[in-house]
Protein backbone atom coordinates (compact mmCIF):
# COMPACT_ATOMS: atom_id res chain seq x y z
CA UNK A 1 0.00 0.00 0.00
CA UNK A 2 1.63 3.49 -0.72
CA UNK A 3 1.77 6.53 1.29
CA UNK A 4 -1.46 8.23 -0.39
CA UNK A 5 -3.44 5.34 0.14
CA UNK A 6 -2.32 4.71 3.60
CA UNK A 7 -3.29 8.27 4.62
CA UNK A 8 -6.17 8.32 2.62
CA UNK A 9 -7.69 5.28 4.69
CA UNK A 10 -6.59 7.41 7.63
CA UNK A 11 -8.44 10.74 6.36
CA UNK A 12 -12.09 9.08 6.43
CA UNK A 13 -12.37 7.86 10.03
CA UNK A 14 -10.95 11.50 10.52
CA UNK A 15 -13.35 12.93 8.64
CA UNK A 16 -16.45 11.10 9.86
CA UNK A 17 -15.08 12.00 13.55
CA UNK A 18 -15.22 15.73 12.57
CA UNK A 19 -18.25 15.06 10.80
CA UNK A 20 -19.92 13.51 13.98
CA UNK A 21 -18.62 16.65 15.91
CA UNK A 22 -19.58 19.38 14.04
CA UNK A 23 -23.05 17.54 13.63
CA UNK A 24 -23.31 17.72 17.66
CA UNK A 25 -21.75 20.91 17.95
CA UNK A 26 -24.79 21.44 15.85
CA UNK A 27 -27.66 19.64 17.50
CA UNK A 28 -26.06 21.11 20.89
CA UNK A 29 -26.67 24.95 19.64
CA UNK A 30 -29.59 24.50 18.30
CA UNK A 31 -30.94 22.87 21.68
CA UNK A 32 -29.58 25.92 23.05
CA UNK A 33 -31.66 27.82 21.06
CA UNK A 34 -34.74 26.01 21.67
CA UNK A 35 -34.59 26.45 25.34
CA UNK A 36 -33.64 30.19 24.86
CA UNK A 37 -37.01 30.70 22.18
CA UNK A 38 -39.05 28.84 24.74
CA UNK A 39 -37.80 31.12 27.71
CA UNK A 40 -38.29 34.07 24.88
CA UNK A 41 -42.13 33.19 24.54
CA UNK A 42 -42.75 34.48 28.36
CA UNK A 43 -46.13 33.52 30.04
CA UNK A 44 -46.96 30.57 27.62
CA UNK A 45 -47.98 27.45 29.77
CA UNK A 46 -45.17 25.12 29.73
CA UNK A 47 -47.27 22.28 28.31
CA UNK A 48 -48.32 24.64 25.36
CA UNK A 49 -44.69 25.28 24.60
CA UNK A 50 -44.20 21.64 24.58
CA UNK A 51 -46.80 20.88 22.00
CA UNK A 52 -44.98 23.38 19.66
CA UNK A 53 -41.77 22.05 20.26
CA UNK A 54 -43.31 18.48 19.41
CA UNK A 55 -45.84 19.90 16.80
CA UNK A 56 -42.99 21.03 14.08
CA UNK A 57 -41.38 17.29 14.70
CA UNK A 58 -44.41 15.36 14.38
CA UNK A 59 -44.59 17.74 10.36
CA UNK A 60 -40.91 16.47 9.57
CA UNK A 61 -41.06 12.88 10.89
CA UNK A 62 -44.24 12.06 8.99
CA UNK A 63 -43.39 13.33 6.26
CA UNK A 64 -40.30 11.65 5.79
CA UNK A 65 -42.12 8.38 6.53
CA UNK A 66 -44.64 9.05 3.66
CA UNK A 67 -41.83 9.71 1.56
CA UNK A 68 -39.94 6.76 2.01
CA UNK A 69 -43.09 4.37 0.94
CA UNK A 70 -41.43 1.89 3.55
CA UNK A 71 -43.80 -0.48 5.41
CA UNK A 72 -43.75 0.55 9.00
CA UNK A 73 -43.70 -2.59 11.09
CA UNK A 74 -43.45 -2.40 14.88
CA UNK A 75 -42.08 -6.15 15.88
CA UNK A 76 -43.72 -7.91 18.71
CA UNK A 77 -42.85 -6.74 22.04
CA UNK A 78 -41.73 -3.43 20.93
CA UNK A 79 -45.16 -1.88 21.14
CA UNK A 80 -44.73 -1.47 25.37
CA UNK A 81 -40.87 0.55 24.87
CA UNK A 82 -42.78 2.22 22.36
CA UNK A 83 -44.93 3.58 24.62
CA UNK A 84 -42.55 3.83 27.75
CA UNK A 85 -40.78 6.20 25.87
CA UNK A 86 -43.39 8.25 25.12
CA UNK A 87 -43.94 8.64 28.36
CA UNK A 88 -40.97 9.03 30.04
CA UNK A 89 -39.31 11.39 27.18
CA UNK A 90 -42.51 13.73 27.52
CA UNK A 91 -42.17 13.68 31.43
CA UNK A 92 -38.20 14.63 30.17
CA UNK A 93 -39.85 17.32 27.89
CA UNK A 94 -42.14 18.40 30.86
CA UNK A 95 -39.76 18.76 33.16
CA UNK A 96 -37.35 21.05 30.99
CA UNK A 97 -39.64 23.12 30.06
CA UNK A 98 -41.52 23.62 33.13
CA UNK A 99 -37.62 24.30 34.76
CA UNK A 100 -36.86 26.78 31.84
CA UNK A 101 -39.61 29.43 32.56
CA UNK A 102 -38.22 29.32 36.16
CA UNK A 103 -34.50 29.10 36.79
CA UNK A 104 -31.33 30.21 34.41
CA UNK A 105 -31.54 28.33 30.88
CA UNK A 106 -28.13 26.94 31.56
CA UNK A 107 -28.88 25.49 34.77
CA UNK A 108 -32.27 24.02 33.04
CA UNK A 109 -29.50 22.84 30.32
CA UNK A 110 -27.36 20.80 32.48
CA UNK A 111 -30.09 19.33 34.55
CA UNK A 112 -31.03 17.92 31.79
CA UNK A 113 -27.89 16.66 30.60
CA UNK A 114 -28.16 14.63 33.61
CA UNK A 115 -29.88 12.04 31.39
CA UNK A 116 -26.67 9.98 29.66
CA UNK A 117 -26.08 9.04 33.25
CA UNK A 118 -29.36 8.23 34.61
CA UNK A 119 -29.71 6.07 30.97
CA UNK A 120 -26.65 4.34 32.21
CA UNK A 121 -28.89 3.24 35.37
CA UNK A 122 -31.87 2.15 33.79
CA UNK A 123 -30.33 0.71 31.09
CA UNK A 124 -29.31 -2.10 33.42
CA UNK A 125 -33.38 -2.92 34.01
CA UNK A 126 -34.43 -1.99 30.48
CA UNK A 127 -31.48 -3.49 28.44
CA UNK A 128 -30.24 -5.70 30.72
CA UNK A 129 -26.68 -4.26 30.40
CA UNK A 130 -24.43 -4.26 33.36
CA UNK A 131 -22.75 -1.10 34.85
CA UNK A 132 -19.04 -1.21 35.42
CA UNK A 133 -17.68 0.63 37.98
CA UNK A 134 -16.49 3.46 36.59
CA UNK A 135 -19.21 5.07 34.46
CA UNK A 136 -21.06 3.94 38.14
CA UNK A 137 -19.01 6.14 40.03
CA UNK A 138 -19.05 8.95 37.63
CA UNK A 139 -23.01 8.63 37.84
CA UNK A 140 -22.88 9.17 41.80
CA UNK A 141 -20.12 11.88 41.36
CA UNK A 142 -22.62 13.75 38.54
CA UNK A 143 -25.59 13.20 41.29
CA UNK A 144 -23.71 15.13 42.92
CA UNK A 145 -22.66 18.06 41.31
CA UNK A 146 -26.41 18.07 40.05
CA UNK A 147 -27.47 18.88 44.07
CA UNK A 148 -24.95 22.29 43.34
CA UNK A 149 -26.74 23.45 40.51
CA UNK A 150 -30.59 22.37 42.26
CA UNK A 151 -29.33 23.55 45.98
CA UNK A 152 -31.76 21.87 48.41
CA UNK A 153 -31.15 24.19 50.75
CA UNK A 154 -32.04 27.59 48.84
CA UNK A 155 -35.51 29.40 48.54
CA UNK A 156 -38.46 26.92 46.85
CA UNK A 157 -38.38 29.48 43.97
CA UNK A 158 -35.07 28.14 42.70
CA UNK A 159 -35.21 24.24 44.24
CA UNK A 160 -38.37 23.32 42.94
CA UNK A 161 -38.22 24.58 39.18
CA UNK A 162 -34.50 22.72 39.32
CA UNK A 163 -35.67 19.53 40.98
CA UNK A 164 -38.49 19.50 37.90
CA UNK A 165 -35.53 20.28 35.67
CA UNK A 166 -33.86 17.14 37.45
CA UNK A 167 -36.51 14.80 36.96
CA UNK A 168 -36.96 15.88 33.58
CA UNK A 169 -33.40 14.44 33.13
CA UNK A 170 -34.68 11.33 34.47
CA UNK A 171 -37.52 11.27 32.37
CA UNK A 172 -35.30 11.53 29.56
CA UNK A 173 -32.31 9.41 30.62
CA UNK A 174 -35.09 6.25 30.96
CA UNK A 175 -36.64 7.75 27.18
CA UNK A 176 -33.02 6.73 25.89
CA UNK A 177 -32.19 3.26 27.57
CA UNK A 178 -36.09 2.95 25.93
CA UNK A 179 -34.67 3.71 22.77
CA UNK A 180 -31.76 1.24 22.55
CA UNK A 181 -33.92 -1.47 23.59
CA UNK A 182 -35.82 -0.66 20.45
CA UNK A 183 -32.80 0.12 18.35
CA UNK A 184 -31.95 -3.91 19.54
CA UNK A 185 -34.72 -4.56 17.93
CA UNK A 186 -34.56 -3.17 14.89
CA UNK A 187 -37.37 -0.26 15.27
CA UNK A 188 -36.54 2.31 12.26
CA UNK A 189 -35.39 5.47 14.33
CA UNK A 190 -38.05 7.69 11.90
CA UNK A 191 -40.79 5.47 13.43
CA UNK A 192 -39.32 6.12 17.15
CA UNK A 193 -39.17 9.62 16.47
CA UNK A 194 -42.62 10.01 14.82
CA UNK A 195 -44.07 8.05 17.39
CA UNK A 196 -42.60 10.07 20.21
CA UNK A 197 -43.54 13.27 18.71
CA UNK A 198 -47.16 12.31 18.32
CA UNK A 199 -47.74 10.89 21.59
CA UNK A 200 -46.68 13.85 23.19
CA UNK A 201 -48.36 16.48 21.30
CA UNK A 202 -51.64 13.94 22.36
CA UNK A 203 -50.20 13.82 25.97
CA UNK A 204 -49.69 18.01 25.97
CA UNK A 205 -53.38 18.32 23.97
CA UNK A 206 -55.88 18.08 27.02
CA UNK A 207 -53.38 20.24 29.27
CA UNK A 208 -52.99 23.09 26.81
CA UNK A 209 -56.65 22.89 26.00
CA UNK A 210 -57.60 23.65 29.69
CA UNK A 211 -54.89 26.30 30.28
CA UNK A 212 -55.04 27.37 27.09
CA UNK A 213 -53.14 31.13 25.96
CA UNK A 214 -53.58 32.69 22.77
CA UNK A 215 -49.95 34.07 21.97
CA UNK A 216 -49.13 37.78 20.37
CA UNK A 217 -47.63 36.93 16.99
CA UNK A 218 -44.22 37.78 18.77
CA UNK A 219 -44.72 34.25 21.29
CA UNK A 220 -46.35 32.66 17.92
CA UNK A 221 -42.92 33.44 16.02
CA UNK A 222 -40.82 32.16 19.41
CA UNK A 223 -43.12 28.86 19.76
CA UNK A 224 -42.29 28.03 16.09
CA UNK A 225 -38.73 29.24 16.22
CA UNK A 226 -38.00 26.98 18.94
CA UNK A 227 -40.17 23.66 17.48
CA UNK A 228 -38.07 24.22 14.12
CA UNK A 229 -34.50 24.76 16.69
CA UNK A 230 -35.51 21.34 18.31
CA UNK A 231 -36.42 19.55 14.98
CA UNK A 232 -32.71 20.73 13.74
CA UNK A 233 -30.94 19.82 16.84
CA UNK A 234 -33.11 16.10 16.46
CA UNK A 235 -31.68 16.06 13.18
CA UNK A 236 -28.36 16.52 14.27
CA UNK A 237 -28.15 14.28 16.77
CA UNK A 238 -28.84 11.76 14.43
CA UNK A 239 -26.89 12.66 12.10
CA UNK A 240 -23.76 12.78 14.32
CA UNK A 241 -23.98 9.26 15.38
CA UNK A 242 -24.61 7.99 12.07
CA UNK A 243 -21.21 10.00 11.30
CA UNK A 244 -19.22 8.51 14.41
CA UNK A 245 -19.91 6.58 17.51
CA UNK A 246 -20.69 7.93 20.90
CA UNK A 247 -17.54 6.99 22.69
CA UNK A 248 -15.57 9.17 20.08
CA UNK A 249 -18.01 12.36 19.80
CA UNK A 250 -20.49 12.61 22.84
CA UNK A 251 -18.68 14.66 25.11
CA UNK A 252 -19.35 17.32 22.38
CA UNK A 253 -22.42 17.35 23.47
CA UNK A 254 -21.74 19.36 26.36
CA UNK A 255 -20.83 21.94 24.53
CA UNK A 256 -25.00 23.02 24.67
CA UNK A 257 -23.92 24.12 28.17
CA UNK A 258 -22.18 26.59 26.66
CA UNK A 259 -23.82 28.12 24.38
CA UNK A 260 -26.85 28.00 26.83
CA UNK A 261 -24.64 29.97 29.36
CA UNK A 262 -24.11 32.38 26.00
CA UNK A 263 -27.43 32.90 25.21
CA UNK A 264 -28.88 33.37 28.58
CA UNK A 265 -26.29 36.16 29.70
CA UNK A 266 -27.01 38.07 25.72
CA UNK A 267 -30.83 37.72 25.74
CA UNK A 268 -31.89 37.65 29.28
CA UNK A 269 -28.67 39.11 31.30
CA UNK A 270 -29.01 35.72 33.23
CA UNK A 271 -25.45 34.98 35.13
CA UNK A 272 -25.39 31.43 36.70
CA UNK A 273 -24.26 31.46 40.44
CA UNK A 274 -21.08 30.15 41.93
CA UNK A 275 -22.59 26.99 43.30
CA UNK A 276 -23.78 26.39 39.89
CA UNK A 277 -20.88 26.92 38.10
CA UNK A 278 -19.00 24.29 40.05
CA UNK A 279 -22.00 21.77 39.63
CA UNK A 280 -21.44 22.71 35.98
CA UNK A 281 -17.88 21.70 36.34
CA UNK A 282 -18.44 18.47 38.65
CA UNK A 283 -21.05 17.43 35.58
CA UNK A 284 -19.05 17.88 32.54
CA UNK A 285 -16.08 16.35 34.17
CA UNK A 286 -17.48 12.96 35.15
CA UNK A 287 -19.21 13.24 31.66
CA UNK A 288 -15.14 13.77 30.27
CA UNK A 289 -14.23 10.46 32.78
CA UNK A 290 -17.17 8.62 31.04
CA UNK A 291 -15.96 9.41 27.56
CA UNK A 292 -11.92 8.77 28.31
CA UNK A 293 -13.10 5.47 29.78
CA UNK A 294 -14.98 4.32 26.85
CA UNK A 295 -12.64 5.43 24.85
CA UNK A 296 -9.62 2.98 26.79
CA UNK A 297 -12.15 -0.01 26.87
CA UNK A 298 -12.83 0.37 23.21
CA UNK A 299 -9.03 0.40 22.11
CA UNK A 300 -8.25 -2.54 24.40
Amino acid sequence: MSVQESGGALERPRAAYVKGALCLIFSAFNFALMAALAHLAGDIPFTEKAFFRNAVAVVVTLFILIKSRESVRVPKGAGKFLILRGLCGSAGIFGNFYALDRIPIADAAILNKMSPFFAVVFSLFVVGEKIKAVPMAATIGAFLGALFVIKPGASAVHSLPALAGFLGGMGAGFAYACVRKLGSMKVKGALVIAFFSCFSCALCLPFMLLNFVAPTCQQFLCLLGAGVAGCLGQFGITYAYFFAPARDISIFDYSQIIFSSLLGFVMFAQIPDALSWIGYAVIVLMAAIVFVYNRRQYEK
